[in-house]
């Protein structure tokens, strides 16, 4: 069993308002049990900075060595915890990426991702910002506080409409799929469509978890940043496409306890990666196919 927890949490406008916030949330999700696996959301330190192109943003990003780093690192190692963190990253004034570190029980970082597929639409301009990731899909093996080991495969929001990414995590040995999230509606659009585009968001994601035989969370952030309207609906799915929590929009922390036997279990009964083509996929390797 692996004790996990997220922060469904809302921007407090400010990096040094931010890192107060989800201190304080980080230490109520492990105040009475402590939990193998915290997770915040996409760019948790920040708003969300792509909603428009603003060169004064870059001042947002932050270097490897940076004290607000520093402080998640400690604040793990205090709490005896390992913690998902996903930021803004700065490699050099003129290189950014969005990325996430896994940081262990020892506050060391255990995985560093940077998010592989970048969005470019209105409300979502990243690519003014990051460029694409460099170090591949990631996969941390993580140990319990019991000592056990699993392995969470690393993803980042736009990550999860490519059920490629997805199957090479699974293929890697990830028995969890992370997305820290920052997905909403757009206030410029028609309502008529909202509900439509979360429930195609869920469906997708259930759709992962069931094909690749892992437990899928997504971990989005709410509350209105300009004309976006952060939906929340964080969640977790198991193997069989089970909703085990779904939060609504609300400022949310979530504890679940997930049973990794699912796992072996799923793969006995529907044997896909038994059953796959490799000889037969080279199309994947084209961007368009004739």
């Amino acid at each position: 069993m692996v004790k996990v927890a997220w922060i469904q949490g809302k921007s407090q406008g400010t990096i040094e308002k931010n890192l107060s916030y989800l201190t304080q949330k980080i230490r109520e999700a492990c105040s009475s049990i402590t939990p193998d696996l915290v997770i915040l959301q996409e760019l948790c330190l920040t708003d969300y900075l792509a909603i428009t192109e603003a060169p004064e943003n870059f001042d947002l990003a932050f270097h490897k060595d940076a004290e607000e780093i520093k402080h998640f690192l400690a604040l793990a190692k205090e709490l005896s915890i390992n913690l998902v963190f996903p930021f803004f990253e700065k490699v050099s004034p003129a290189v950014y990426f969005n990325s996430l570190y896994v940081i262990d029980r020892e506050g060391q970082i255990n995985c560093h991702y940077r998010k592989m597929h970048i969005p470019d639409d209105p409300g979502f301009y990243e690519k003014y910002y990051f460029r694409a990731g460099d170090k591949g899909f990631q996969v941390a093996d993580v140990k319990s506080s019991a000592g056990d080991s699993f392995k969470v495969g690393c993803l980042i929001c736009w990550d999860q409409w490519f059920p490629e990414a997805a199957r090479i995590n699974a293929l890697k040995g990830a028995q969890i799929l992370i997305y820290p999230t920052a997905i909403g509606w757009d206030g410029t659009a028609s309502p008529d469509i909202y509900q439509d585009q979360l429930e195609a968001w869920f469906t997708s994601m259930r759709a992962h978890a069931i094909a690749n035989h892992v437990f899928v969370i997504a971990v989005n952030r709410v509350g209105k940043e300009g004309h976006l309207d952060f939906w929340g609906n964080s969640f977790c799915i198991d193997p069989y496409g089970r909703i085990l929590e779904r939060n609504g929009q609300d400022e949310t922390i979530s504890h679940l306890d997930l049973d990794l036997k699912v796992i072996d279990e799923a793969n006995r009964y529907w044997p896909y990666f038994r059953d796959r083509r490799v000889d037969a996929f080279s199309d994947l390797l084209k961007i368009w196919v004739e």
